[in-house]
Order: structure tokens, then sequence, then C-alpha cells
């Protein structure tokens, strides 16, 4: 290494100042000779030890100015040996005393600041270890979140948060949402340590690892006391705006004075990527325009991603933004250990009837750790054992990996006791209340509690399919809605703006407002990405409601991520998709949909149904209705479609179905023509034609691929006979022909960007007609 400055002072008593700069893991020690003389006569040397990170061998602080090193930056123990160091001593001191050797040795982390009571400091550094021992543990991990937040925690759960850990579905709980989901260790701490029987301390020595309760980010399916699968990040926000939402609502329609059965906050914890993230604006945009004053969102202002320090892309005001979208806004300078003031800010945002609350929470990332505290290092990364040893010093921290003092854990265990007494006093509002309004109890038990639905409602789906004729499937899916609407008050949603298009008002049903929270249509705006979230929010309520989402299919593409994690989460939200094809017309490529079916054909756990007349149309919204796990997408045409002589409820819940065969009884069709929605009628109106010639022709409606394989074998091969093989099948669909070759071997389909035009003269463009269907079929047969 390059020595700079490192010859004598030439004046005994000349003080120079410099910087050390170290890369050593521990601390690293100077020993060197001074001499001296006593009453004027020349004595031997005296060693001298002083520490290069600013203490004492014993500990105690030592004055860096009182010697220079002079920029020297250490890589390797031997850097300094032979090296002059200036001293300032006695001034007998004749001599400049020369380095003899480094030492390295073990010294105590230099103890940060705490809260000062003791319990708190257990309760809280008890979170904080559970998850730097398991992120540890795994080899994997975001301990940095936890640790700077676990005082936030700790206030909100033992003073706030109203729970009964062994009743996670408690209707009337209060909801917490884990918006920056990639600190999941901090939940699954306090899930354990609260005494929920989801998580115990083995699932914590799993996290990470397959099949465990305790995954890398938060999942509602896999852990009880998980609210929303959170992870993608200003997800969580937006759940929550629909959590809170669902709240007003319910309160709206079901308390009565002096019986208040829903009465509950949303509690959300969320980080700067939460904030940064386009979605978190929309839905938070939108809860303040409805003035939810009791959704209390906690933001971890720690100015820490994992590029590092948020300023290199990241520096506006996110206090005075959430004030112009209408929040109530608060500042606490030190979240790491002022447990009165994040106790106050709470207090406040609970007073605050008219707005949601941000309360933004001034946090170290990675609080007690001595060399990765308020760096990205500790964000997404293990701490490694010396840094983990050090934090345990840090923190004054004597116990064991994953070992939680039983002071701690039996604080938080009273949570058990509080939680079932909270729960019993709700259970005897809700006996006075069955008493009290009987009609209006028995609609609360069997939607709210029971999560069932009406008597009757597949009936009036079916008479309004009966009553409906030759129109388009948006037409059909909005008699569907009002044939619900009466019966169903469970049923809630809207659409991003386009109401008027996507046909999604309900007759005599209001929608939710600020002033009229009983309202069940749901003006979103323009922000179809907050729409799928907030829907998924609302199911999660878990109290029963049914929401829709509405805009056109392309648009999916706003809110794909909201969507796939409807299917992760097992949300079964309703999504009506209108304007499915180029047969939209003169809005152009922009607007028209082309490999949409075969994305959400790819994506799991979604029903991708695309009906072909108002039969069909009334057999998608019974599937999706009757799924209790499993999002439904309706792709519905905005052209008008002839209703379908043989289309068939129970085929189409079925995924495929034989619309019409005219081979004879044991016979082989010629040929299996298949089609979905707006192409059913070309592939019929192709086999009447070729029935004319002498063939035998099946026409299949294909609405749905994965009702279809959820079939047995023997239904499907009764549908697609094994010795009519692929050769001998044709597809029509106005989309990508993407995944259908697993049914058939030739294709009338779109694999290129759609143009602007007359929706019929789309069509002939690209072929989606009777004509090329047929010039298909003869080129084979």
């Amino acid at each position: 290494m390059e020595r700079h400055g490192v010859e004598s002072s030439s004046s005994l008593c000349r003080r120079e100042e410099s910087v050390i700069k170290c890369n050593l893991p521990k601390a690293a020690f100077l020993t060197y000779s001074v001499p001296y003389m006593v009453s004027g006569v020349s004595g031997k040397s005296r060693d001298r030890r002083h520490s290069l990170f600013g203490s004492s061998s014993v500990g105690k602080p030592t004055n860096l100015s009182r010697r220079s090193f002079l920029g020297q930056e250490i890589d390797s123990a031997q850097d300094f040996v032979g090296c002059k160091v200036n001293y300032e001593g006695s001034r007998r001191t004749r001599k400049t005393p020369m380095v003899t050797k480094i030492e390295m040795v073990e010294t105590a982390a230099k103890p940060v600041t705490q809260t000062g009571n003791r319990l708190a400091d257990l309760c809280i550094d008890s979170i904080r270890f559970l998850a730097i021992d398991a992120v540890e543990n795994a080899k994997s991990g975001h301990p940095g979140m936890p640790m700077g937040m676990a005082p936030a925690a700790y206030v909100l759960f033992e003073n706030f948060l109203k729970f009964n850990p062994k009743n996670p579905f408690w209707v009337n709980r209060d909801r917490f949402v884990l918006s920056n989901g990639h600190g999941s260790m901090l939940l699954y701490a306090l899930l354990y340590l609260c005494g929920y029987d989801s998580v115990t301390l083995e699932d914590i020595k799993k996290f990470r690892h397959i099949h465990s309760r305790t995954p890398g980010h938060p999942e509602n399916i896999e852990t009880a006391g998980v609210e929303v699968t959170t992870g993608p990040l200003g997800q969580g926000i937006a759940n929550a705006v629909g959590l809170a939402a669902a709240e007003a609502h319910l309160a709206a329609v079901y308390n009565r004075p002096g019986h208040d059965l829903i009465d509950h906050y949303t509690y959300v914890f969320m980080g700067d990527g939460c904030v940064m993230e386009g979605i978190s604006n929309e839905a938070c945009s939108l809860a303040g325009h409805l003035k939810l004053g009791k959704l209390i969102a906690i933001y971890d202002d720690n100015s820490i991603s994992i590029d590092g320090k948020t300023d290199v892309a990241f520096t506006e005001d996110v206090g005075k933004r959430y004030e112009a979208l209408g929040w109530h806004v608060v500042t606490v300078e030190n979240g790491n250990f002022d447990l009165q003031a994040i106790f106050d800010a709470i207090q406040k945002a609970k007073q605050v009837h008219d707005k949601p609350s941000l309360i933004r929470l001034k946090t170290t990332i990675g609080y007690g750790s001595p060399n990765k505290a308020n760096t990205g290092e500790v964000h997404g990364a293990a701490l490694g054992a010396e840094e983990v040893k050090l934090t345990r010093e840090s923190l004054s921290w004597p116990f064991k990996e994953f070992e939680v003092p039983e002071e701690a854990l039996r604080h938080y265990r009273r949570h058990i006791e509080t939680g079932q007494r909270i729960e019993r006093e709700w259970q005897a509002k809700w006996e006075a209340y069955k008493k009290a309004f009987p009609e209006l109890a028995a609609q609360f038990e069997r939607t709210v509690l029971n999560k069932k639905l009406p008597d009757n409602w597949e009936s009036a789906l079916i008479s309004a399919a009966e009553k409906g004729g030759d129109m388009a499937t948006r037409q059909a899916s909005q008699a569907m809605l009002n044939a619900l609407a009466p019966m169903m008050p469970e049923l809630v949603g809207g659409s991003a703006d386009l109401a008027p298009s996507c046909l999604t008002m309900m007759k005599n049903v209001p929608s939710f407002q600020h002033n009229c929270r009983e309202g069940r249509y749901f003006h979103y705006g323009v922000r179809e990405h907050a729409m799928g979230a907030i829907s998924n929010g609302l199911y999660h309520h878990n109290t029963g409601l049914r929401p829709f989402a509405a805009t056109f299919f392309i648009f999916t593409d706003y809110m794909r991520a909201s969507i796939r994690l409807s299917a992760l989460s097992r949300a079964a939200v309703i999504y009506i998709m209108t304007h499915d094809s180029v047969a939209l017309g003169e809005d152009g490529p922009t607007h028209q949909p082309i490999e949409h079916l075969a994305s959400f054909r790819a994506m799991p756990n979604v029903y991708m149904l695309r009906p072909a007349d108002v039969t069909e149309t009334a057999a998608a919204y019974i599937a999706a209705l009757k799924s209790t796990s499993t999002p439904s997408i309706l792709a519905l045409s905005r052209q008008k479609l002839p209703k379908l002589k043989n289309s068939s409820v129970e085929g189409c819940l079925k995924g495929a179905y034989i619309l019409s065969d005219n081979t004879g009884s044991g016979g082989t069709p010629d040929f299996i023509l298949t089609a979905s929605g707006s192409e059913v009628h070309v592939v019929e109106n192709a086999a009447e034609k070729l029935r004319q010639e002498g063939k035998s022709i099946r026409v299949v409606s294909f609405p749905c691929w994965e009702l279809f394989e959820q079939q047995s074998r023997e239904y499907q091969e009764s549908v697609f006979p094994p010795n009519v093989g692929k050769e001998l099948r044709l597809v029509c669909e106005a989309g990508s022909s993407f995944g259908w070759e697993r049914y058939v071997g030739h294709m009338v389909t779109i694999d290129q960007f759609g143009v602007s035009g007359k929706g019929d003269d789309i069509l002939k463009h690209f072929g989606i007609t009777v004509e090329n269907v047929l010039k298909q079929v003869k080129a084979v047969l």
C-alpha cells in the first residue's frame, strides 16, 4: 500500500488530525515504543497500545487527535509495521515512535441506544433476533426491515391491534398488512410470539424452506394470520385500501345505533419501494378521495434500497405528496427507540376520521448492526456470522440462536387471553343484534359469516339468459349483473372509468362514496392496476364480498400483476373484460387484444372464460361465482353475436362441449371445428355448408380450457375422440395461435397486431370468416 505523511513531526507538541480507514473485521491495535526521559536523563522505551477503531485496550474512548496515522488505509495486519507515527506525548519525548507490530483482537461492539424500558427492549429485540437468526439459518432473506421496524411493530401489537391469535379469521379483527413483504420475518416473529398456531419456532427455523409455513414473502394461503399475499411492492398498500373499503361498506350496511358489528382498523407497514411503485399512488389517491379514515399506513422511511441510498433515484417529499392525495400525514423523527412518539402518532391517526393516515417513521434499516446498519447490504442478505455476533453485543442480547427470553414470550402471549375476551364480547353483541334485527342478522349470517350464496341465484342467471336474444356478450354480462344485484348484497365492484362501455352499472345500486358507504358500485377512475389490487383486498377481507372489476381486455396489461396475485392468493375476483378482439374496430391495434387470451391461459389458477352467446355468458357467471379460490376473466365481445341454437350452460361449465354434430350414431366425424367466443358462430356456419356437401362435421364450443382440463379423460375424449386426430381438427379464434397446438393441427388465428377500421373489415382482413375456414378444411379433406 502507498504510505503518506509518516515522517516525524517537526515540533514535539504539534497536533496532526487524520481519519483512519480500516477494512479489517476485528479490532486492530497499534503497539509502538515511546522513549521518555526522567529528570533530564534518557530512559528506556515504554510500550504504548492504541486502538485503530477509537477505543483503548480496556474499552475506554481514545481521542484520535492525540496521535496521527495520516490517512493510512489498513488492509492487512502488517501494513503499518515499520511506519513512524506522530505522537503528542510528554514534552520530554525526544524521538518519533515507531510501530513495532499490529495486534488483532476481539472486542465488544459499541452498544446502541434502546428504549430504556427493559421489558420493551426484550420484546423488541425478540422480533429482531428471530428475524436475524431465521435469515442467517436460511442464508437468504431480508433482515434489515424487521430490525428497523421492530419498535413500531411492538407498539402497534402491544397497544392498538385488535386480534385473537386462536381465531385468525374472527370477523371484527383489525387487519394488518405487511406491504413491504420482503420483511416477512417481522410478521412471522409476531405471529409466533403472540401465540398463533400457524407459526411455531420450528416453522421459523424452516424460514424460506420448501413446504414451510414461513415462505420468503407472506402468503395468505400458507399462513393463518397473513391477511394478503405481498411481495411485489405496492400491492399490499393497495390491498389495504380494499380491506378498509370493505370495513366501511359493511359497517354502513349492518351497524345500527348501539350495535356496531363491524368496527375495526386496517394497519399497513410499507417501505420506500412501495411508495415508489405507481400502484400505491393509484390506490392511495382513491383512498384519499374516499376518505377512508380507518386506514393507517406506517411508512418505514429509512432512505435505503438495494442500490444504496434512495436519493440516487428518489428525492420527492413523500409527506407533501400524500397530503395532496388527501391523507393526514404525521412524522416521527426517531422510529428507532422513541416508543412514545410512535404511540402518539398512531393515537393521533385514529382520531382523524375523514382522512386515511400516513405515519412517516424515520428508522435505521438494520438497527443494531455495527457495520451494516443504514446500508444496502442489510436490505436483502444475511448479516453473516461475525456481524450477527457483533449485533448481539451491540444490542446486549445474551441469548442463543432462536432463543426467546421467557419474560418476553410470556408478555406477548397475554394476547391470547385478551383476544379471546375481545371476541367473546363481540359474540355477546352479535347475540343481541340477532334479537334486535333478525332480517339483517340473517343476511349477515349468510353472507359475512357463512359466505353462502343466496338460494336460486343460478336459476336467476339461467332465466336472464332465456330471456336474452342476439346481443353482444358485454350486454349479456350486464343482464347477468342486474339479475344478481337485487338478491346478492355481497356483489360489489366497478370499472376503470368505463361503465358505459363495459356495461357494469347495476340498476338501483348506488356508488360507494365517502358519503354513501352502503353503495356497492366502485368508480375506480383510470386506475386499472389499483382496481385489481383493491378487488383482491375486498375479497380477502374474508367477509363474503364478491368483487368484480371491469375494463377493456387490452388493459389487463396495466393490471396483470394484480390479476396474477388474485390467482396466487386464491382471490375469486370476477374480471369483466370487454372489447375482446380486433372486432372492436376503429380504435385500432393499441386497443385490440392479440396475445391476451393465450397469456391468461398460461397463468396458473385462472379461469379464462370466453362465452359465445348469452347462454354461455350465464354459465361463465355461474362458474365464476361457484369458485371460491380461482379468479375468473370473462372476455366479452363489443359486437352483437347470435344466440346459438344448442348452446348449453351445462356444457359450458365443462369448458368445452359438442355444440352440433351430424355424424350418425356410433360414427366418426370427418372433421372437428372448434372455437371460442365470437368465432363459434363462424365455425357453426362453416360446418353447415360442409354438411350440405355430405361431410360429417362436429362443432365444439370451447369457452374455457381450464374447466375442460378438470374433466375426466373419458369426457375429454368424448369431445375430441382420439381417432379424429389433430390433423382433422381446426380452431378459429381472433387471437394468438399460441397453445392451441395441444388440441388441433390447423388454426385460423391472428399472430400479429391488429389494424384500425370497421370491425367486419378487420375480421375479413385476418381471415376470420366462414369462407377462410371452408378453404382450410377443404385443403385437408
